[in-house]
């Protein structure tokens, strides 16, 4: 396609009587070629074929662009001046294949690089919702946030157990915040990432011991980010969040302050606190971002959580912070974790590895009642006779936004 581009071009200015250097400057033309192969990982070299689909994105107007490969993985894109992310989602040979590329820079040059794809495999628990923009305090004047959950699915065929998963958002707090731990390639903007997910603030860990909490296949469990009562009272677009069964990120000595987690409603039950496992920040209130979060669930392989927690190097400074500590969580334990924007920046930069998420889910606007839900699978819910979710480790495939919290009631 590159060669039948410049025959083009030389064909153009021949026949207008110009030279190549009048008309083909490359500083003067306006689009440009994105030549991309891409890579899968060692032993999966026979997945290199036609017709895997790639989306790119113009991160400067988020116009969406598709292209396929050809047979030997590779296709070529010409596409105006601009920055663009590339993401890649091949589902083949039993699990997922996902590969992300951001900030190609295609301002007055032409590129080509090699994307890598990493291998992952569906998590066995999903996040099934994620309602962290408030709404507005009608019939009160203004908007409301002091209500914010998250659904956790259990996506298998087989019983999963809540207790010991741990729960935390990774930094930066919002999407759109300062990301100091990617870098970027100087010349064709590629990004990369840490070994870890950096989780901010604070772990939060489910209770139990070991079987106590049980998830049956389908189904579902409410965890409450703040305020488990009953908001509706006062605030009638808001959600009832004081009912049987559900679990709250509550624990008034870390987090004292009672406008974000007041005392849980006599509907739940003490034995679902989630326990604080490191309180690594200094806020008074777990800060579970109105904007745009990138919560994560995950379980402590070969030790727990605490043993992991006071090994050297397992949480750290945040560079350029006096303040704030880190806790560097290792890809392979996660579960699972969701990239949330904030449709009102054009300044969204991904925090998660593409291997947890390759892509991301808008919210378009806080403040609006609306929550990030996940696709129903409906071809392998009508084979399993239970409720399946979409998972394919890209939330830009899985998610979509619904005008209406799910656990709104008429």
């Amino acid at each position: 396609m590159r060669n039948a581009y410049y025959m083009l071009l030389f064909l153009s200015a021949v026949l207008s009587g110009c030279s190549m250097d009048e008309k083909a400057d490359p500083y003067e033309r306006t689009k440009h070629v994105l030549d991309v192969t891409l890579a899968y990982p060692e032993g999966y070299d026979s997945l290199l074929r036609e017709g895997v689909e790639v989306r790119i994105e113009n991160t400067g107007n988020g116009s969406i662009y598709t292209a396929s490969t050809d047979g030997n993985g590779r296709f070529a894109l010409e596409l105006s001046n601009g920055i663009y992310r590339i993401t890649v989602s091949d589902r083949a040979d039993g699990g997922m294949f996902n590969g992300r590329a951001d900030r190609i820079n295609l301002v007055d040059r032409d590129q080509t690089l090699t994307l890598s794809l990493m291998r992952s495999v569906s998590g066995d628990i999903v996040f099934k919702e994620i309602y962290n923009g408030g709404c507005p305090a009608y019939p009160l004047e203004g908007t409301y946030q002091f209500d914010k959950y998250v659904i956790l699915h259990n996506n298998t065929s087989e019983v999963q157990y809540l207790d010991g998963l741990c729960f935390g958002t990774a930094d930066p707090y919002n999407s759109q915040g300062t990301n100091v731990w990617v870098e970027y390639d100087q010349v064709t903007g590629e990004a990369s990432y840490p070994d870890f997910v950096p989780i901010v603030q604070v772990i939060w860990q489910f209770p139990g011991g070991g079987t106590d909490f049980p998830l049956q296949p389908g189904e579902d469990a409410v965890v409450v980010c703040c305020g488990a009562i009953d908001h509706t009272v006062q605030y009638p677009m808001s959600v009832n969040l004081d009912r049987e069964g559900y679990f709250v990120c509550y624990n008034n000595v870390y987090f004292p302050n009672t406008k974000y987690h007041p005392a849980p409603g006599p509907h739940i039950s003490s034995d679902r606190y989630l326990d604080v496992v490191l309180k690594m920040g200094q806020a008074n209130a777990f800060t579970f971002s109105v904007f745009s979060p990138a919560p994560v669930i995950f379980r402590a392989e070969g030790m727990t959580v605490r043993e992991f927690l006071n090994m050297e190097g397992s949480v750290i400074q945040k560079p350029g912070s006096t303040v704030d500590r880190i806790a560097c969580i290792p890809i392979d334990w996660i579960i699972d974790g969701v990239d949330v924007f904030y449709g009102g920046s054009t300044k969204n930069v991904k925090r998660l590895q593409s291997q947890i998420d390759a892509g991301y889910v808008t919210l378009s606007d806080n403040y609006l009642g609306h929550s990030l839900y996940r696709h129903v699978d409906e071809s392998a819910t009508a084979d399993m006779g239970f409720e399946v979710l979409m998972d394919s480790n890209n939330s830009s495939n899985d998610f979509y936004e619904r005008d209406r919290q799910s656990l709104y009631a008429e």
